[in-house]
């Protein structure tokens, strides 16, 4: 795992596990309250805390161009072996500053942050948003699920709203299209009670 990257905490003592588990993760399933929202043409994709690349694949194999972030070495090597897709870049970056990604000045048509904005504390939430708004281009979309409930074992969450969230968004000129509750797509996480916010922006390409 990547050295003092603050979220990641308890991934990598877990990461073998946590293969298994996320593995049959079902992407339609997992992702249908926005489903209607992704694009129907081949796009430039980010996604944040790619984990062992199960979006990233199903976004391949849709035609997208993905670029997968992900800091725990060991999701990220296993992601790699498992899905060799050629429009899979693999990166090691993480947030808040995606200094790597932003190096590039590269923007994107969709971004993904699925299960990661919880892991930020509030300073690093603040500080996260202008930068993942300024790696959208004019018309992007940005996906975010945000976790509720108990926070397993070793693990670094915090408890955030969609309400926060989405005045955060406004400020860097994310418009909201989707806010939604659902229950975990994951047995064992509905049997404790955990629900998930999903959350889906527009970037309008100016302050709100």
């Amino acid at each position: 795992m990547s050295i003092n990257v603050s979220g990641t905490e308890g991934y990598a003592e877990s990461a073998q596990s946590l293969v298994e588990q996320w593995r049959d993760i079902s992407f339609e399933e997992h992702h249908k309250p926005v489903m209607h929202l992704l694009p129907m043409h081949p796009a430039c994709v980010l996604d944040v805390g790619a984990g062992i690349g199960t979006d990233a694949a199903a976004l391949a194999a849709r035609g997208h161009t993905v670029v997968a972030v992900e800091p725990v070495d060991a999701l990220r090597v296993a992601g790699i072996s498992q899905h060799p897709s050629p429009r899979i870049e693999w990166l090691d970056d993480s947030l808040p500053g995606l200094e790597i990604l932003r190096s590039r000045r590269t923007q994107f048509d969709l971004a993904m942050l699925s299960a990661v904005w919880m892991h930020l504390d509030e300073d690093e939430r603040r500080r996260a948003m202008p930068n993942v708004s300024a790696l959208l281009r004019k018309g992007a979309l940005l996906v975010m699920s945000l976790r509720h409930g108990q926070v397993p074992k070793g693990r670094r969450m915090f408890e955030v709203s969609a309400r926060e969230t989405i005045e955060l968004a406004k400020a860097y000129g994310l418009r909201t299209v989707l806010n939604t509750r659902t229950e975990s797509s994951q047995p064992g996480n509905r049997r404790m009670g955990v629900t998930w916010s999903r959350l889906a922006f527009v970037n309008d390409g100016a302050p709100g």
